[in-house]
């Protein structure tokens, strides 16, 4: 639910699901075989575990860090993990690399063009689920596009602030 003033968007549990299913469509219909997925962690590792499992393909994470200050609100230096994690093999052929959103575009502009750079790619497409109007890359797959530029409050976003007493007090039924 995008608020009045357009600054925010607020997703349920419900609606993040169905946009992960309409983004897994938005790449079925494109007819474009892929041979994994490459998901960049921690925002795209939902939609990626979910694509994996609807195309059957294997997964790999790619560890990426800029939202540190403001309680993650803030976009600061990009941190990006020297290697990635694979069930087995290299990352190789037709690649599509998932994340959540394209906010500024730093971050997938950064890792389209490290994994580009890497012989054994034969192609690369990215999908996310949504694109900011103030983005500076546009991925090949989007299921919505924010003209306005909203921040996102994604469901699970609760648990960013929850610790283990917080937890213990909300499964005993406590404030």
């Amino acid at each position: 639910m995008l608020t009045d003033d357009g600054k925010h968007l607020y997703v349920a549990w419900d609606e993040y699901h169905l946009l992960i299913e309409r983004l897994a469509m938005e790449v079925h219909r494109s007819g474009w075989e892929f041979d994994l997925i490459l998901c960049l962690a921690r925002g795209g590792m939902r939609p990626g575990d979910v694509l994996s499992r609807i195309f059957d393909k294997p997964l790999g994470i790619l560890a990426t860090s800029s939202y540190r200050a403001g309680e993650g609100t803030i976009q600061g230096r990009l941190d990006m993990a020297q290697y990635i994690t694979l069930p087995k093999g290299e990352l190789a052929g037709r690649v599509l690399l998932v994340d959540d959103l394209a906010d500024t575009g730093v971050t997938l502009k950064a890792v389209v063009d490290r994994l580009r750079g890497m012989p054994a790619i034969g192609e690369l497409r990215s999908a996310v689920i949504w694109v900011k109007g103030v983005s500076s890359y546009q991925p090949d797959y989007a299921v919505e596009h924010l003209p306005t530029s909203p921040w996102i409050h994604q469901p699970f976003e609760e648990y960013d602030a929850l610790r283990p007493d917080g937890l213990a007090r909300k499964l005993s039924g406590g404030a």
